[in-house]
């Protein structure tokens, strides 16, 4: 998928499943920061331009799969297309702007040369899932399983949890939005996703 094709797909799901007060507010500022042309990670998965719009989109797709299998047809008594929406492309909102890139030497067949690669700038240190949900809150009102999941969506993997904190347990067993939405970015990035060197 090319940067263009993301561009209009994302655009597409947010626009005909996000329809709260503000979601036109966070697509501009969405459509005015680098979200389109960012990577989703410096070193791992979808590490190359436009990256961080195509991991949202394959969040979303495995968030609606995993979703409708456990629910089944009628899933949206349970959980809405909105908030899949929400938790899916927006999840990691908190990478805008995060990005920056810098020169490396390498070699390549013996030969020292100069390639770019990302560094992280990170201008709002305000974590991680928690940035996100603050960024999301500053346009338009979450529910609070949309931002308990959204700020839990990486599980083990949140520093957090690293340093001993473990609220995110009762987060998962309270709110399985959550887990879903941690399930689903562990499928894209391992099962859809590749790292490019």
């Amino acid at each position: 998928m090319t940067i263009e094709e993301a561009k209009i797909e994302f655009e597409r799901i947010f626009t005909e499943c996000i329809k709260r007060e503000g979601a036109d507010k966070l697509l501009e500022y969405i459509k005015k920061s680098d979200f389109f042309t960012a990577p989703a990670s410096y070193r791992f998965h979808n590490n190359f331009d436009g990256g961080l719009c195509q991991h949202s989109i394959n969040v979303y797709n495995r968030l609606k799969r995993i979703v409708i299998n456990e629910y089944g047809e009628n899933y949206t008594e349970k959980v809405s297309d909105e908030t899949i929406a929400i938790c899916g492309l927006l999840h990691d909102i908190c990478k805008v702007d995060y990005y920056g890139t810098e020169m490396r030497n390498v070699k390549v067949d013996g030969v020292w040369v100069q390639k770019p690669r990302y560094v992280i700038h990170d201008s709002l240190p305000y974590g991680h899932g928690e940035k996100s949900v603050y960024i999301i809150n500053g346009f338009m009102r979450l529910s609070r399983e949309e931002a308990i999941a959204i700020n839990w969506h990486q599980g083990g993997f949140d520093p957090r949890v690293k340093a001993g904190v473990f609220s995110f347990s009762d987060a998962y067993y309270n709110y399985p939005i959550a887990v879903l939405l941690n399930l689903a970015d562990m499928q894209a990035t391992y099962l859809d996703e590749k790292v490019y060197d």
